[in-house]
């Protein structure tokens, strides 16, 4: 009896590995695959130290924002039933989880790249806000496959992880890159009009939290058509801005003292 339990032991623990690995390699696979994408739009690539710095950084500020949220999410449960459902709901969706999401990402290049010596061209900022989100993102999604799978077999587990890897990989790692880089192209818009500052700045966290928070509400409330429409909306519109961004910034100042 006793090596048939130590043999159940070793089993569990073998199988605990394999779950936690194939957890890191596929939470980690969707941001790989876009940053490898993204890095591609940039004419002068940035050094892969900075790259990686800026990237474990937008992994660290997640759980940051996970306690955050929760002291939030807290507080609004404490007031909750003086409002309706659907103002609890807006003000979770849009403000406790986009709102503090954008922001966060946000400080990590605020602090970490735009007093950066290798900060050398407007491009830089878009493309390094996307790298903070895709690291963001990368964490995000290990933790998200972390549900209890005790009653699952091993192939079962690998069948759900590949296939929430390519749901977040098409859906909220996309969406994460998508609202960082048109926050990054007005932050680089600020930069240069100084007159105009505060404006771009608020300008970029009105669209960038509002659509991620739209994407969100829809995908979690809505029923029907709504839940699926809505969002791809909301990702074609952003990859438009997106692209037509980078595209932009590419064409203004290569070399300037952005600091």
């Amino acid at each position: 009896m006793y090596n048939d339990r130590r043999v159940a032991f070793i089993r569990r623990e073998t199988k605990m590995d394999y779950k936690i690995i194939l957890y890191i390699i596929f939470g980690i696979l969707p941001s790989l695959t876009w940053l490898s994408y993204y890095l591609r739009k940039d004419v002068h690539p940035e050094s892969n130290k900075m790259v990686l710095k800026i990237f474990l950084w937008g992994a660290l500020v997640t759980l940051p924002v996970f306690f955050v949220q929760i002291w939030f999410a807290a507080l609004l449960n404490k007031f909750g039933p003086n409002l309706s459902p659907v103002i609890i709901s807006l003000i979770y969706w849009f403000l406790i989880i986009s709102f503090t999401e954008e922001i966060f990402k946000y400080l990590v290049i605020r602090t970490k790249v735009l007093n950066s010596p290798e900060l050398d061209e407007p491009l830089d900022i878009m493309l390094y806000m996307v790298i903070a989100a895709l690291g963001f993102a990368a964490l995000e999604n290990i933790l998200y496959l972390f549900a209890p799978t005790d009653q699952l077999t091993l192939n079962d587990i690998i069948n759900r992880t590949v296939l929430v890897s390519f749901i977040r990989f098409i859906g909220a790692t996309f969406l994460h890159t998508l609202s960082s880089g048109i926050l990054g192209y007005f932050i680089a818009l600020s930069i240069y009009k100084t007159e105009k500052k505060l404006k771009y700045i608020a300008l970029g966290f009105l669209i960038a939290a509002g659509l991620h928070g739209l994407y969100n509400f829809s995908i979690m409330t809505m029923e029907g058509l709504f839940k699926i429409v809505i969002p791809i909306m909301i990702l074609t519109v952003l990859a438009f801005f997106v692209i037509s961004g980078f595209e932009k910034l590419k064409k203004m100042k290569g070399i300037c003292k952005l600091n």
